[in-house]
């Protein structure tokens, strides 16, 4: 069982991280847009260089010619996880943050 053990009002419990994804949030920085729907990400991305790429049907995936990147998000955007947003902020310092919602 994973998660973080947290004490409050005397009791303690186990909460899951994963439970607190819906908290979290894309940010693209140059104009603070919320991204909210994978067309968004996909036109922010492609600006950045980044091109589809078409060999996993279950996922949709970027990749960029000048590097071994490969951004995987699962096809459905209710299964888009903070993990998914931590790689494309990772793939893209200059671009995207994570922040609480």
């Amino acid at each position: 069982m994973s998660g973080v053990w947290v004490f409050k009002n005397g009791v303690v419990r186990l909460e899951n991280p994963a439970s607190s994804d819906s908290r979290k949030a894309l940010v693209y920085i140059p104009n603070n847009e919320v991204i909210t729907s994978y067309s968004s990400l996909e036109r922010k991305l492609l600006s950045l260089g980044w091109e589809r790429y078409y060999e996993d049907p279950d996922q949709l995936q970027f990749h960029k010619r000048s590097s071994v990147n490969l951004i995987s998000i699962p096809k459905d955007f209710s299964s888009f996880k903070s993990i998914h947003m931590f790689d494309i902020v990772n793939k893209n310092r200059e671009a995207f943050k994570v922040i609480d919602a």
